[in-house]
């Protein structure tokens, strides 16, 4: 299977199965609420009766939120101008490739959210390697049956990416770029070298991720249980195709236009009324297109692997019929010749 087909299946498969989408969505939404309303407590706390709070429900108001950041603590520091519209995806990749640590109370939503991903994920793509609904009972027990191979696949996942972000981001950016731009006179030479700086960091964290990528899928496809021997059999697969990559760029392609056409949509800081109601459907579709993005990752690589090595067939098996009772099936199985 080449990497366009892969692809084209696994939107497909996406589209074929809108509740997991819905389930994603729905999850991040869930782990999201308690921090807004959070915030929101901290936002009405400083407001008070202040005649600011009636300047700021008419729409942002620069001054207050200056004052507002200034003296925010905890949660209220992440409440920042650069959250609005299309700077809060440019303020997120920059905090991760520039290796930016988070507040504290984010980093354990985080922490949450990656618990909860990592044993929804067995089911997800279980789901979309069968090609067809498995209902509650069977998601979950996909979840279930490869979350501890996931959660140990995790601890490898979080030693290599301690080590990509800690000792390979240091020498990169602080003893080379240094290095590299010492004598520099000229600033456009620099940003070059910066620039380059930045392509070989996301080329190892991008190698990173289609590695633990397809570990995962073949752990669910495969049924393994030993997380470093799916690991070893994901580095295997990738070196020995290099549709893998092809496709993960293909998909980082996908994020990266919709990336664009929210950041042409997005109006900016709101004012009020029905400006304010279309700036915040507008982020919601590209929160909605985020979760698809990620959702078309799993299934394209599931698709790949599966046409790699003519696993579909064996995946995608019919539904399961549930069978009489046990009164009922024991009269069917009777051996006539035995009650002779």
């Amino acid at each position: 299977m080449s990497s366009l087909a892969a692809f084209r299946e696994g939107v497909r498969r996406v589209n074929g199965a809108p509740l997991v989408l819905a389930g994603a969505i729905a999850t991040t939404f869930l782990i999201g609420l308690p921090l807004s309303i959070a915030l929101r407590g901290m936002i009405a706390t400083h407001l008070g009766a202040s005649l600011a709070a009636d300047t700021v429900a008419a729409g942002a108001n620069y001054d207050w939120w200056q004052e507002f950041t200034a003296q925010a603590t905890g949660l209220g520091t992440t409440f920042i101008p650069a959250i609005i519209g299309f700077g809060a995806v440019l303020e997120n990749i920059s905090n991760l490739v520039d290796n930016q640590p988070m507040a504290a109370t984010i980093a354990g939503a985080a922490a949450a959210w990656m618990v909860i991903w990592t044993f929804m994920s067995g089911g997800i793509l279980d789901r979309y390697a069968r090609q067809r609904p498995t209902r509650t009972h069977g998601f979950f027990s996909a979840c279930g049956t490869n979350f501890w191979r996931f959660l140990r696949l995790g601890v490898l996942a979080l030693a290599f990416y301690a080590w990509l972000f800690g000792p390979v981001h240091e020498w990169i950016f602080e003893d080379f770029f240094p290095w590299a731009t010492r004598d520099l006179t000229v600033e456009r030479t620099g940003f070059a070298v910066r620039l380059a700086c930045y392509l070989v960091f996301v080329a190892l964290l991008v190698t990173g991720n289609v590695m633990f990528d397809y570990a995962r899928v073949r752990i669910v496809v495969e049924d393994r249980r030993s997380a470093f021997g799916a690991l070893l059999a994901g580095i295997r697969f990738v070196r020995r195709n290099r549709g893998t990559l092809y496709l993960y760029l293909l998909n980082a392609a996908v994020f990266v236009l919709l990336a664009l056409l929210y950041a042409l949509a997005s109006p900016g800081a709101p004012g009020g009324g029905l400006s304010m109601w279309v700036t915040l459907a507008i982020g919601q579709l590209y929160i909605v297109g985020r979760h698809y993005v990620k959702l078309l990752f799993y299934a394209s690589e599931t698709a790949f692997f599966q046409g790699a090595l003519a696993h579909a067939g064996y995946t995608a098996a019919p539904p399961v019929v549930w069978p009489e009772s046990p009164a009922a099936e024991a009269i069917v199985n009777v051996d006539t010749t035995s009650v002779r």
